[in-house]
């Protein structure tokens, strides 16, 4: 049997310098890269982009709301803007009109500046209000109950959006930040995305599901969910329909795990530390893992019988899952990748496959995330890691977290108000099935890496 390329995610390499600038992935390169390279320029210079990089403070009334965005108008204006060029340049050369785009984006970043406001609320942390996951539950209420006009699809840039906030994550996880995390950190996140990936993938192909859904569903489990999706996807020239749904099967875990794990933890009195490498390893997004380690280290010192710091359970959680697994989104890509060009489609099309085609399916924005890695690593190699969360965190980093969280919550808002129950339904039980069978081994291995195994470490973590 061979592919029908016309049902796959991948598309065939543009010929000479073409695939630089009519490829999403490329774009996301270089506006990832040109925002970290201009923020360093402004840190050398003694300033920040924090200005232009603005985001909703901590707020606890309307009032005091009111007052901020009557303050910082003209900061989002020229936020919005920034967001405009850029982005209507990326979509024009990539065939999108840029009238339609407009309108739509503005719709985008309308609805994301309140979700950011939401979770900015005081009291966010307490009900799990993170900006990403707010705006994918948003997202699939209005898409699924109220609806809207397709008109509006053109600004819902799912791909690009999150591409982009992966390469600007690069640039907040620098290779330093692995060498301070420790050999148990890197050690338990390896194992755990290993077995995870393995899981779902034997048990997917053991239900007689298609090797590349598997490998979208064993990547969505065993990274980080939406963003490896997309990658993976990409990287084996999976079906269209396939990220969907491995994204739908993230997020309904993904919400029921944010409750879950720290409220288990808490009848289980763990350390915070503790409790934070447990959501860190189990947990399959990163805005749903850090609202549950924010929520269960908030617990810390209230007389509830839980030691340590809610410093401790961030921390911990950060180190597993944002560095520890984060990382794993290149190195999927390229095995996959591999696999696919030298076995599946060998074994599908009984004939010769050029092994530069790895090159092309390879997620040049995965590049984008070590290139601008290497970049931070470049740039705090002389600091301790004391000096770094002083010094170059609230200068350099903050801001361009502020920017990724920014493309997140564009990205997130996209999925939910793209995604309609209805087609995923015809997925049938078996990815459910498949998935699922990750996520029991999933939180059965983290809470013996991390309580049993290492929870002495993870007990003691050190936050500065």
């Amino acid at each position: 049997m061979t592919t029908n390329k016309t049902e796959t995610a991948g598309m065939n390499p543009p010929s000479g310098v073409q695939k630089f600038w009519s490829k999403e992935d490329w774009w996301a390169v270089w506006v990832g890269l040109g925002i970290i390279i201009l923020a360093y320029v402004f840190y050398l210079a003694g300033s920040g982009i924090s200005w232009i990089a603005v985001a909703p403070a901590k707020w606890s009334t309307f009032s005091e709301l009111a007052a901020q965005f009557s303050t910082n108008a003209i900061r989002y204006l020229a936020l919005l803007g920034a967001f405009l060029v850029l982005f209507t340049i990326v979509t024009s050369f990539i065939g999108q009109k840029p009238k339609a785009f407009i309108s739509s984006f503005i719709f985008v970043f309308i609805l994301s500046t309140i979700i950011y406001a939401l979770g900015s609320w005081d009291q966010a942390s307490r009900y799990n209000l993170e900006p990403p996951l707010v705006a994918l539950v948003l997202g699939l209420i209005i898409s699924n109950l109220i609806g809207l006009p397709r008109w509006l699809d053109a600004g819902f840039r799912v791909e690009f959006y999150i591409k982009l906030g992966i390469v600007l994550l690069g640039a907040t996880l620098p290779f330093t930040l692995i060498i301070w995390a420790g050999p148990v950190a890197i050690l338990q996140a390896s194992i755990v995305s290993i077995v995870t990936f393995l899981t779902i993938f034997f048990v997917a192909r053991k239900l007689g599901l298609d090797q590349r859904l598997a490998a979208v569903l064993g990547a969505g489990g065993a990274v980080c969910g939406v963003s490896a999706s997309i990658a993976i996807a990409g990287a084996v020239r999976a079906k269209k329909e396939h990220p969907p749904i491995a994204i739908s099967l993230v997020v309904f875990w993904a919400i029921i795990l944010i409750f879950a794990l720290p409220l288990v933890s808490r009848t289980l009195h763990l350390p915070t530390g503790v409790g934070g490498a447990w959501i860190g390893t189990s947990e399959f997004a990163d805005a749903a893992g850090l609202a549950g380690a924010q929520s269960y280290g908030g617990l810390a010192g209230k007389g509830l019988g839980i030691s340590g710091t809610a410093d401790q359970a961030l921390a911990s959680y950060t180190l597993i899952k944002v560095i520890g697994r984060d990382i794993w989104i290149g190195i999927w890509s390229f095995i996959l990748a591999l696999i696919s060009v030298l076995v599946w489609e060998r074994s599908e099309t009984n004939s010769k496959v050029q092994v530069g085609q790895i090159w092309w399916r390879f997620p040049k924005f995965v590049l984008g995330f070590l290139i601008a890695s290497v970049l931070t690593t470049v740039i705090v190699h002389g600091y301790t890691l004391g000096e770094y969360n002083k010094l170059v965190k609230p200068s350099l980093i903050a801001p361009i977290t502020s920017l990724r969280t920014w493309a997140f919550t564009f990205s997130f808002l996209s999925i939910g108000l793209t995604t309609r129950f209805r087609e995923l339904a015809n997925a049938g039980i078996k990815p459910f099935v498949a998935f699922t069978a990750g996520v029991i081994v999933n939180v059965i291995l983290g809470y013996i890496l991390s309580v049993v195994v290492f929870g002495h470490y993870w007990a003691s973590v050190v936050t500065h």
